[in-house]
């Protein structure tokens, strides 16, 4: 219990030491948010958001769940989607995964039988290694394999997003948001961008929604 306590007492000095600073900081940051960013990035507890980019409250909305995955019928990423696009009208949405990033690691073996529903949220990710099997496997170490799988699952889940009606719909209406994929090195504190899409750029037809009649 005492790291709970020390959680508490450091919440109450953090506060207090603000409104020293700036009296009326909690007071402006009640009335409204505007971020420019939405964040969609990994649980692991190493890879706190605000703090790798210094951002400050207020900046950025953030969505966090096991290897950073965009799912068609994952109804609370959909749903953080769906605000920060159509209500903040966020410029920026950012994928960032991790290297050595436990899920993708546990994706790369057989399921476990103590863990029957992560298994299901991991299948996604053994659908990426699958698609890139050949390229993956001939890599030399388990380090390189984990490392290349948290990459390209980034890549697609960035292709994911572009595949969605919340996406397409904002492009084509507002030609935002930008959308990037990043990686971030748990071991050196760097972020290392890996793809980049925005209005415009080519989604593969078969994802492409159809205007509706009006």
């Amino acid at each position: 219990m005492q790291k709970i306590d020390d959680f508490l007492n450091n919440n109450k000095l953090w506060a207090n030491k603000i409104k020293k600073e700036n009296p009326a900081y909690f007071e402006l940051l009640a009335k409204e948010q505007k971020p420019e960013l939405l964040w969609i990035g990994c649980s692991d507890s190493r890879v706190p958001a605000e703090l790798v980019v210094s951002a400050q409250p207020g900046e950025m909305f953030i969505h966090r769940n096991i290897a950073n995955q965009v799912i068609a019928t994952d109804f609370n990423c959909l749903s953080v989607l769906q605000y920060a696009v159509n209500v903040l009208q966020v410029k920026h949405i950012v994928v960032c995964g991790h290297y050595n990033c436990g899920g993708v690691k546990a994706a790369l073996n057989k399921q476990n039988a103590q863990l029957l529903i992560t298994n299901k949220w991991l299948m996604h990710i053994k659908n990426v290694y699958r698609l890139y099997q050949n390229e993956i496997d001939m890599l030399p170490t388990e380090e390189q394999r984990v490392n290349r799988l948290v990459e390209l699952n980034i890549i697609e889940q960035v292709h994911a997003l572009s595949h969605t009606s919340i996406i397409q719909e904002a492009w084509d209406k507002h030609k935002r948001p930008m959308i990037h994929g990043w990686v971030y090195g748990i071991s050196d504190g760097l972020i290392n961008p890996l793809i980049k899409l925005k209005a415009g750029d080519a989604i593969h037809p078969i994802y492409e929604y159809e205007p509706a009649e009006s």
